[in-house]
């Protein structure tokens, strides 16, 4: 049988800040980052290929439409139930190692069962509302109200299941939030397996990048997508590898190396380079 990857699961309605996070998390210490938004529309075209008659539904509708509909029809089109199955499938087929965080909305405790290494962060009512704004959506409407009633049912479930969970009640800064995930999964990240190798960093690094990237490429490749997917600016992690790099390089989606990931370059922030390591050395002073 196949060795799987030890998991930490980490989910929590949109607004929840999971993904902030969980990315902070895998470039602290040296995890791989799955992260659900990344595979939306690869889960949707495994849902259509099956014949799932809510994915067919929501992809054929007018866009306008879809943020019409009834709150639980929207719920159905969302695929929020059958991610869940497909996220365990899709991190199930990683490598064994390191250890892998993976987190997103339809990670639920129906999925990942109440284990110790599963964490949700349950943001308030008012905390979801005010930074749902903040990403410039209009309250009660279209997937402002998908979103609210995702996280009344995740907050129910938690419950029922008797899940690990934090309350994000607007008191903590990012730094706080993290700083009580890390401690929850304290044992999980000392037992590891963690990247060591600034080599193994830099693969962790392009491997979420290219995920990023699929997402943008999967999306603008439907028929109805509006143009200029590609040319989004996105906030991609720097891949120099050094152990205490937390830069970003905003890049547009169609700026970023092509494949193979072997052979293309490192994205990298002004001023940082590529690690080499040689026997004995991780100097960041050397220039790949």
């Amino acid at each position: 049988m196949r060795e799987t990857p030890p998991v930490l699961w980490l989910g929590g309605p949109p607004g929840a800040g999971k993904s902030t996070v969980a990315r902070v998390l895998a470039r602290r210490h040296g995890l791989r980052w799955y992260n659900a938004d990344a595979h939306t529309w690869e889960h949707r075209d495994r849902a259509i290929a099956a014949g799932h008659t809510a994915a067919i539904t929501w992809e054929r509708m007018p866009r306008a439409e879809r943020w019409t509909a009834p709150v639980e029809d929207m719920v159905a089109m969302s695929l929020h139930h059958e991610r869940g199955r497909m996220i365990v499938d899709d991190v199930r087929a990683l490598p064994p190692s390191p250890l892998v965080i993976a987190e997103g909305t339809p990670v639920t405790p129906s999925v990942t069962g109440p284990a110790g290494r599963a964490v949700w962060l349950l943001p308030t009512a008012e905390v979801q509302h005010d930074r749902l704004v903040e990403r410039g959506m209009a309250p009660g409407v279209g997937a402002f109200r998908l979103y609210q009633a995702l996280r009344r049912e995740i907050e129910t479930q938690v419950e029922e299941y008797g899940g690990r969970k934090l309350i994000v009640d607007g008191r903590q800064s990012v730094a706080d939030t993290v700083a009580e995930v890390e401690a929850l999964f304290a044992e999980a990240l000392a037992e590891g397996p963690v990247a060591v190798t600034a080599a193994e960093r830099r693969r962790l690094l392009r491997y979420a990048n290219r995920a990023a990237v699929s997402q943008h490429q999967q999306f603008d490749a439907r028929p109805w997508a509006p143009e200029g997917a590609m040319s989004t600016v996105y906030a991609f992690a720097c891949e120099c590898g050094h152990e205490a790099c937390t830069a970003d390089v905003e890049l547009a989606v169609a700026d970023f190396p092509g494949l193979p990931d072997e052979s293309s370059p490192p994205v990298l922030t002004p001023g940082h380079h590529a690690i080499m390591v040689g026997p004995g050395t991780n100097c960041p002073d050397k220039r790949s």
